[in-house]
């Protein structure tokens, strides 16, 4: 997909929503790739101990599939130039073929033409609960 330009981008438009199932294969798999080896993220008994629900998602890994709404809506990883959230729940993640469902919406909040760039809002859910807050980026549109 090409980069969005600019001009075909208005305030209030949706990006397309993503669904992205987290299993704990995932988990691992993260772990590895970051270095988070931390036991909430793969010892029930050890989630539990310190009041969790059980094993929880990475938050980057919870923030990174958030990004790729963005990155897909936008055309290019590379458009991104600023993106933030605030870590609001952990997503649990069953020891089961299920896993845990990350349901990412998005919207166009505000356009600087000067710029040329597009805030996108972004909710982050799972199992209906909101577990990213205040997250959005900033994109450079073509």
């Amino acid at each position: 997909m090409a980069l969005r330009r600019f001009e075909d981008v208005e305030v209030g438009e949706a990006l397309p929503e993503l669904a992205v199932r987290l299993r704990r294969v995932d988990l691992v798999r993260y772990a590895g790739a970051s270095g988070d080896f931390n036991v909430i993220h793969w010892s029930e008994r050890a989630a539990r101990a310190v009041g969790l629900p059980g094993v929880i998602a990475h938050g980057m890994l919870t923030m990174a599939v958030a990004g790729r709404a963005v990155t897909d809506w936008a055309g290019d990883p590379g458009a991104v130039v600023r993106y933030g959230t605030k870590f609001s729940q952990p997503v649990p993640v069953p020891d089961d073929d299920e896993g845990a469902l990350v349901e990412v919406g998005g919207v166009v909040a505000a356009l600087d033409e000067q710029a040329r760039t597009a805030r996108v809002d972004l909710t982050v859910v799972c199992d209906g609960v909101k577990v990213l807050g205040r997250a959005q980026a900033v994109v450079r549109l073509g």
